[in-house]
């Protein structure tokens, strides 16, 4: 079975969404461009009342060390997803700092940037292969864009990976089929309009 992680929560309506819509994973972020940023305060408080049943994922890009132990203090979460430049020796460090596992975000945009993986299968407890963005984007991923995901059927990783961008309840059946995605994340693609 296809484990899900829905990202981007901030409400405490979101939350009981996703835990009745069974999600494996839930997502706060923590980038200030995003549209769905939180602090870590709001994101403990949202994350409370589910603690133990999902696992809780702090979404970052590029996060200094005052962040990662903010977090670490008072979100306290599962995995720290690092979705910026962050090189193999930054997600290690990222794991020391905050006691929690990490997902690394690689952004894919054609067969060549699989290559990428190999850097990260390592150190990272997770990969996460999301949708390259487009040119002069402000922001690394939640564009709602997919990219090819017949790129990476059959192929074999070192660690459980999430298949991200351009997913909805529309398409995530036909993502899984033509990717062999174990798990996948959803995040504007479940808002409601």
């Amino acid at each position: 079975m296809t484990l899900a992680k829905i990202c981007g929560l901030s409400t405490p309506e979101t939350v009981a969404a996703a835990l009745a819509g069974r999600a494996a994973y839930v997502g706060f972020m923590f980038f200030e461009k995003s549209p769905r940023n939180v602090t870590p305060a709001a994101a403990a408080r949202l994350a409370a009342p589910v603690r133990g049943q999902v696992k809780t994922v702090a979404v970052v890009v590029d996060p200094d060390d005052t962040l990662l132990r903010e977090l670490a203090e008072t979100l306290r979460p599962d995995f720290i997803q690092l979705h910026g430049r962050e090189t193999p020796a930054r997600v290690r460090e990222a794991a020391m700092r905050t006691g929690a596992g990490t997902i690394k975000v690689i952004s894919i945009g054609e067969e060549a940037d699989l290559a990428k993986l190999a850097e990260f299968e390592g150190v990272a407890d997770h990969l996460m292969l999301d949708a390259k963005a487009p040119p002069g984007a402000d922001r690394p991923g939640g564009h709602g864009q997919p990219f090819d995901w017949s790129l990476t059927y059959g192929r074999k990783f070192l660690r459980p990976w999430f298949l991200a961008g351009g997913l909805d309840p529309y398409n995530v059946t036909e993502a899984v089929r033509l990717s062999g995605a174990p798990i996948v994340d959803v995040s504007s693609g479940v808002e409601p309009d």
